[in-house]
């Protein structure tokens, strides 16, 4: 399939800054949920150190995401600081981006600090979240 934007370093870099935009506003309740789930592809395969969760369908995905940010907002996030990225280009169509994260409050206090890996592919629809692991808190 021919993507909307070639997957190269800085197409994913400038991908991954809308999209941790995108989940503070709607973590915020600044921005409609439906905004941040336009950055997930279905199936979407997550991971953490509990497990791992395969999600076949939109509101499968919607159901955990929405559930992701209500404790998110239970704890106060208000934005996300990425302390250390790195993008690996595997082919014309796909990247792995791992990230090690800062949760913030709207003090700027530091709430959480995971690692986070996705794996992204691009098609018709534009790049896409398949994958998210997370590490830690």
């Amino acid at each position: 399939m021919i993507g909307v934007m070639p997957v190269d370093t800085d197409a994913v870099n400038r991908w991954f800054d809308e999209y941790f935009e995108t989940f503070s506003a709607c973590a915020r309740g600044d921005r409609d949920m439906s905004a941040l789930l336009s950055h997930y592809g279905v199936p979407l395969i997550l991971t953490t150190d509990d497990g791992v969760t395969t999600l076949m369908t939109d509101d499968e995905a919607a159901a955990v995401m929405q559930s992701l940010i209500d404790g998110l907002r239970a704890n106060g996030f208000h934005h996300v600081e990425v302390l250390h990225s790195e993008v690996s280009v595997l082919n014309s169509t796909s990247a792995i981006y791992r990230g090690s994260m800062s949760r913030r409050n709207a003090s700027g206090e530091e709430i959480g600090t995971p690692t986070v890996t996705y794996l992204v592919t691009d098609d018709v629809a534009g790049l896409r979240i398949v994958l998210l692991a997370s590490q830690g808190q």
